[in-house]
């Protein structure tokens, strides 16, 4: 089928993109689903860093692509051998497959799939396959989504299936954004009520992981960002201090207003110097996290002396260490009853042809999460 699809043809195209045009909507052709594959509507896809990422050249992926990776919709046909997903059901995309039979799946960890891992970083859905084409040129899946368009072939392991009173502009949301930041304080960090936690960078990430820092119970959340709009809209949210990081002390006001610093500190705006703001301010015996994506180049220097002999930790989080089927559904219950609000995340919406205006927004931090809209 011939559908409308945002292309990146080139990585690095600088910005404004506004007029640089990184991304070309234009028709291409959609194959009809595999085996255990299936078509799904878009309803709606949400602007994300990582797309970003992939337009500027931080994080390289092969082109011509079809960018979008956190997105909901309706499904439109089944492929052979699924029979338990019909025809209007809807589903929340999530950027890694899982194949279920790899160790980490095994062991729990579908974040960290193997074989999923492997489809992504090649552009291709989790059989190896790539259904979209323009004229005779195939086109590489974005994480095995490719939602900035009208319609998508996925893997089933791609698609967790959601009630239908959700709004879906509302549930695209939940496939990254509340994913990897809820899931990164309660999953990866395991936040205990009463605790004391820091979130540097205040994107679509970031802020969830404030909603899941006040879900958790913590007793004292800071949230640090270098726009005073951002830190404004967290201290709504319910962040008990804000600090800029542009002051050049701003580890020292954070740790002196903490004394001492905080139990967990979330990194997540994908920097180094982000990084080592993040473990400046963990106090002794706390947990640094990163769920922040920088250029694979960059690297974080740690003073090995002072991580044994504060007994400190740093950890890494892939999607929020989250388990989807389990997840998404608890987190969109727990919005349902007003206890995560991820709705006051979004601060647009936008077609479909106005996206390189969308990501234009998000580079200057203008934007919380725009979600374009079918």
């Amino acid at each position: 089928m011939k559908i409308k699809a945002a292309v990146l043809n080139q990585m690095g195209v600088k910005p404004p993109y506004a007029a640089s045009m990184p991304l070309s909507v234009e028709e291409v052709e959609l194959d009809p689903p595999g085996q255990g594959e299936v078509l799904v509507k878009i309803a709606a896809a949400g602007l994300c860093h990582s797309d970003l990422s992939v337009i500027n050249g931080d994080r390289p992926r092969p082109t011509p692509m079809v960018l979008g990776h956190e997105a909901a919709g309706i499904v439109e046909e089944l492929g052979a051998g699924v029979d338990d997903l019909k025809k209007g059901d809807h589903v929340v995309m999530v950027f890694m497959p899982s194949c279920g039979h790899c160790l980490p799946c095994a062991e729990g960890r579908p974040a960290l799939c193997e074989p999923g891992g492997g489809a992504n970083v090649a552009g291709t859905l989790l059989s190896g396959a790539r259904r979209l084409k323009r004229g005779a040129t195939p086109l590489y899946h974005h994480m095995g989504v490719s939602a900035f368009a009208q319609y998508a072939t996925v893997s089933r392991r791609s698609l967790i299936k959601i009630e239908t009173d959700l709004p879906l502009d509302e549930a695209a949301l939940f496939g990254c954004a509340v994913l990897t930041g809820v899931g990164a304080v309660l999953n990866t960090a395991r936040v205990t009520p009463g605790s004391t936690v820091a979130v540097i960078g205040l994107g679509g990430v970031g802020l969830a992981s404030v909603l899941g820092a006040i879900l958790a119970g913590a007793r004292r959340i800071v949230a640090i960002d270098l726009a005073e709009d951002k830190l404004k809209l967290a201290k709504n949210l319910g962040v008990t201090e804000t600090f800029n990081a542009a002051s050049p002390d701003c580890a020292e006001q954070v740790r002196a207003a903490t004394e001492g610093g905080v139990e967990f500190a979330f990194e997540l705006a994908g920097s180094v110097k982000a990084m080592e703001l993040a473990y400046k301010i963990t106090r002794r015996g706390g947990t640094t996290v990163t769920a922040g994506l920088p250029p694979p180049t960059h690297t974080f220097p740690v003073p090995q002396v002072n991580l044994v002999g504060e007994e400190r930790t740093i950890k890494g989080s892939y999607i929020g260490t989250s388990v989807p089927l389990r997840d998404i559904p608890r987190y969109i219950a727990l919005y349902k009853q007003g206890r995560l609000p991820i709705n006051r995340l979004l601060s647009g919406r936008l077609k479909l042809e106005d996206i390189n205006s969308g990501f234009d927004r998000l580079a200057e931090g203008k934007a919380i999460r725009q979600v374009v809209v079918f």
